[in-house]
């Protein structure tokens, strides 16, 4: 247990302030008696000091050890004294840092309207003390006071401006930690979907595959379970890597995985998959390829594998293409299924499921990552039958080459 959480530290923080309290207004009680008690009066300019005077410097002063609890409420019973005070015509000095400490406490925790007219009414009273300034400073008196209620009162008030913006900034701080930490549950979601919802499609239909011609074709199904294997395990390295990422104590694993390339270069590797899976794919590359941006980079093949995974799910038969076009600082790419061998309800799920104003994970996690770099991605019917998602991103060629030739 670290020394400030024990129950007897925290107790001491606890009546650490009250304590303070007493002893400031105790403290001040006993200066401002001695001090009216031995200030020399030779000329007779003030009345002389009485059991009364200690009473009501006793009645200014003690009350404050509540002035953080009823803030307004002991600023007017001081303010009261101290007007009963001057009035008798008692040495004004001592009466005067009760009352501004009070005022101060008011503009402190209450807001302007509150804290200024407490401030006037305090002023007020202080200047009535001046007609028991002596003869000469008069003026200066005035001047004093007027500049002590502007300075407890400005004073005051910052110091409750500067606590209501750090509990502002408090409070957008935990606003910020739970919106990253929503950015991030939905990251991991969106690459939990896209990694394991393509392999368990795969590899459902080879499972059903296997089944089907286990005993009739047996090299079928070998090739089906071969297939199986390859894509649980692709699954359990993509599992691992991002349980990886995920680790927060700063360890490094102790036998890393192998880098692997990513995004559009696996895009070949992702096809042959596909079709062992019993879809056909043909891909067509268009334009001058050039190397995309990481992030652009894995954008695309997440949203070719996630149309391809729905083509597994809702036409397994149909035969599909991609095409990826590479323009001047763009990227376009297009997977494309002739709906053939697709059922009627099948088809109509799959519509429904992807179309513009749906809800499926996979078209949302498409659009989340589109939209981080700018992108578009759209999702239909194609016109002449089958089913079309396309994607748009523009890709920053001129900074990307600029840095590689600083590099």
């Amino acid at each position: 247990m670290q020394p400030s959480a024990h129950p007897a530290m925290v107790r001491l923080r606890a009546v650490l302030p009250a304590a303070g309290e007493i002893v400031y207004a105790l403290g001040s009680l006993w200066i401002s008696a001695t001090m009216l008690r031995n200030w020399p009066d030779p000329q007779g300019y003030w009345r002389d000091t009485d059991a009364w005077a200690y009473a009501l410097l006793a009645a200014i002063y003690l009350p404050l050890v509540l002035r953080r609890r009823y803030p307004v409420a002991i600023l007017v019973s001081t303010a009261l004294c101290v007007a009963c005070y001057f009035t008798l015509g008692y040495y004004h000095v001592v009466a005067v840092c009760g009352l501004a400490l009070a005022l101060y406490t008011v503009a402190s925790l209450r807001d302007r309207r509150v804290s200024a007219r407490c401030a006037v009414g305090a002023l007020l009273v202080l200047l009535w003390g001046t007609r028991l300034a002596e003869p000469g400073i008069g003026p200066l008196s005035v001047g004093f006071v007027t500049v002590t209620a502007i300075v407890c009162w400005v004073t005051g008030d910052g110091s409750r401006r500067l606590r209501e913006l750090t509990v502002q900034l408090r409070r957008e701080q935990v606003e910020k930690a739970r919106r990253a930490v929503m950015e991030e549950r939905i990251r991991i979601a969106r690459e939990l979907h896209d990694v394991i919802a393509h392999h368990v499609s795969v590899i459902s239909v080879q499972t059903g595959l296997a089944g089907y011609v286990f005993s009739s074709d047996p090299p079928t199904a070998r090739r089906a379970l071969d297939t199986i294997g390859d894509s649980a395990h692709e699954a359990l390295a993509e599992m691992r890597r991002m349980l990886v990422v995920l680790r927060d104590d700063g360890r490094v694993p102790a036998r890393p995985e192998p880098a692997r390339g990513s995004g559009l270069g696996r895009l070949d590797e992702l096809v042959g998959r596909v079709g062992e899976a019993g879809v056909p794919v043909e891909v067509s590359v268009t334009g001058t390829p050039y190397p995309l941006p990481p992030g652009i980079d894995l954008c695309a093949y997440r949203v070719v594998q996630e149309a391809l995974t729905n083509v597994i799910k809702h036409a397994p038969a149909a035969r599909t293409t991609v095409t990826v076009h590479y323009g001047e600082d763009e990227v376009r790419v297009r997977v494309k299924d002739d709906g053939s061998g697709r059922a009627a309800v099948r088809a109509g799920a799959r519509v429904s499921a992807a179309a513009s104003g749906g809800t499926g994970q996979g078209l949302i996690g498409m659009r989340e990552r589109a939209t981080i770099y700018h992108g578009t991605v759209t999702a239909a019917p194609a016109p002449e039958g089958g089913f079309e998602v396309s994607l748009r991103v523009p890709v920053p060629r001129a900074a990307a080459e600029a840095r590689a030739q600083s590099e």
